[in-house]
């Protein structure tokens, strides 16, 4: 039998795991912030023509901890995403470990099993009684999977005989996220070709104007053929009217995606649930894990409502012979895939969700936006603070406001103190033409105080800025 652990390897994973929870334990900034010029001549980063062993192997771990972004920590509310769940990371270890591929359940039987177990069980949840779908890299494949599925549902021939994609139009809400734009690039449908719909004042699609735009591209000759609503936009976390827009899908027989990447996940809660009423209407959804569920990245789902379409789309695979075997055909996820190695993504979602049960989800999305509403109450107690946007997610618009400076410059400096401080990530954005700041609860950590933390620290440093007071940046 071969000896894999010796005793080095067995000394490395000792120091390893100190290094793992020093990093868990010890009190750090949220970030070091270092320009790349300056942090590309502190750091080693050359490939050797003779190895260095594992000992460097932890000198560069060591560097690699110390100008990361700590991600698990409170003041970190940038992306849709961030926190720290130990299951899913157990999982995360674990799946590398074995380092199987997620393309036939002869190489990954177990992993296979709590996938398709993973997916039947969020379809269920979507309305999708007899749904299938798949792990993705994200919600951009997600939403391209989306858009494939609708451009085989207008013309099937298509899949051999080629698309002619000039005449093919896409609708989204003019909030939509923008790897809507990148999938009508992948698919040679072109930007033109998508039709950003404009919004109501909370960011929702218009109704009367997506039907509009539908009667106009009849007009101009050409295809309409799919609608991308979207469930938790990523500025405002607003949710399209999914109800209505089915009703004129259906009219106009048009492919109904939902990008739920980011708001799927209140699904699991009986009180927001209702932001999503008509998603079993839909003929695909996407549905991130690695955000509001606080699932490592990444790990976000495909779902589709009739499974025969994802299997015609990904059926490239068929000629696979060397891969593909005819009595594991039903549980083979590689042909219902659009990649061949895939790495392990269930693992991680399945222990977690083990762990905390739909439950214990429903718990997690309903404190986030309490979290959310607590926030939203500072600043509307603060004098020299706004809201920017009404608000149903976790996602809060604000801005500091000052009548002797200009509000967009005054927010974009704000801002860039703030994560120059090291103890808080916010993102900045624009609403209606507006610089905004924009954090987001999707973090376990984050609790009431470092609510107050952060409301104290905007408002601070946006009064040393009005005052000009200078920021000494460590």
């Amino acid at each position: 039998m071969v000896e894999i652990i010796d005793s080095g390897t067995s000394e490395f994973l000792e120091e390893l795991l100190i290094r793992i929870r020093e990093y868990l334990a010890s009190p750090q900034e949220l970030v070091k912030h270092v320009p790349a010029a300056s942090l590309q001549k502190v750091i080693d980063t050359n490939l050797p023509l003779e190895g260095l062993g594992l000992e460097n192997a932890l000198d560069d771990i060591d560097q690699f901890l110390k100008y990361s972004v700590k991600t698990n920590l409170p003041g970190f509310m940038n992306p849709l995403w961030g926190g720290f769940n130990l299951s899913a990371f157990a999982g995360e270890v674990v799946a590398t470990l074995a380092n199987n591929s997620m393309y036939t359940y002869e190489l990954s039987p177990f992993a296979t099993l709590v996938e398709q177990a993973l997916i039947q069980r969020m379809c269920e949840i979507v309305g999708f009684s007899d749904g299938n779908g798949t792990l993705t890299t994200g919600g951009s494949n997600g939403n391209m999977i989306g858009m494939m599925c609708a451009r085989y549902h207008n013309n099937p021939l298509g899949q051999q005989r080629g698309f002619n994609g000039e005449n093919l139009v896409c609708y989204v809400s003019e909030e939509s996220h923008y790897s809507v734009l990148m999938s009508g690039n992948v698919l040679g449908i072109g930007s033109d070709n998508i039709i950003k719909v404009p919004c109501d004042e909370h960011g929702r699609m218009r109704c009367d104007k997506l039907v509009e735009e539908i009667n106009r591209t009849k007009m101009n000759s050409e295809i309409p053929f799919c609608v991308i609503a979207t469930s938790g936009t990523t500025v405002r976390g607003a949710f399209d009217p999914l109800k209505a827009i089915s009703e004129i899908c259906s009219q106009h027989n048009l492919w109904l995606h939902v990008d739920a990447a980011w708001g799927g996940s209140c699904l699991f809660s009986a009180k927001y649930r209702s932001l999503m009423d008509g998603i079993e209407l839909a003929d695909s959804v996407c549905w991130d894990a690695h955000k509001m569920m606080g699932v490592p990245l990444v790990c976000s789902a495909f779902l589709i409502k009739n499974p025969e379409i994802l299997r015609k789309v990904c059926s490239h695979g068929n000629v696979a012979h060397y891969l593909f075997l005819g009595e594991a055909e039903e549980v083979d996820l590689g042909r219902i895939s659009l990649q061949c190695g895939r790495r392990n993504d269930a693992l991680k979602l399945f222990l977690a969700w083990r762990e905390k049960g739909d439950a214990g989800w429903s718990r997690q999305v309903e404190n986030y936006v309490k979290l959310a509403d607590y926030l939203q109450s500072k600043i509307e107690d603060h004098p020299k603070l706004e809201m920017m946007s009404s608000r149903v997610w976790s996602n809060v618009c604000l801005r500091y406001f000052s009548d002797d400076f200009d509000s967009d410059e005054l927010n974009q400096r704000l801002r860039n103190r703030l994560v120059k401080s090291g103890k808080f990530m916010i993102s900045q954005s624009k609403i209606k033409g507006q610089t905004i700041l924009r954090p987001v609860i999707a973090n376990p950590s984050v609790s009431e105080k470092t609510i107050d933390e952060l409301v104290e620290e905007i408002g601070k440093i946006g009064d040393d800025i009005v005052r000009g007071i200078p920021f000494l940046d460590r």
